[in-house]
């Protein structure tokens, strides 16, 4: 359950292992929020997200909210299976405007 951060050029790109719930949300606020300030970028990757929830939902639209309103880029990228199934059930995908199309296409074809 760790989060990885490492900077390259203007860009911030963190790595979220683990849960997404309720449980780390404190946790996952931080680390979601504080490289917007002074990134001019910052790429999530998603792939190691294991689980989920509303409140996991909520810091992703919080984090998104944040980037628009700083003027900041925020892009999340290797969406879980986990993570696909949540935003598909809840219709979220296209308002985060991220490429999860060919994942999502290849998974169902199942």
């Amino acid at each position: 359950m760790a989060a990885a951060k490492k900077h390259e050029g203007k860009t911030t790109m963190l790595r979220i292992e683990g849960e997404m719930t309720i449980y780390r949300a404190a946790e996952l606020k931080q680390i979601l929020l504080a490289p917007l300030d002074k990134a001019a970028n910052v790429e999530v990757d998603l792939s190691m997200v294991t689980e989920l929830d509303t409140a996991g939902v909520q810091l992703l639209l919080l984090a998104k909210n944040t980037a628009q309103s700083v003027g900041s880029g925020l892009q999340l990228t290797a969406h879980s299976p986990a993570v696909l199934d949540v935003l598909e059930l809840l219709n979220l995908t296209s308002h985060f405007g991220d490429p999860l199309l060919i994942q999502a296409a290849s998974r169902s074809v199942k």
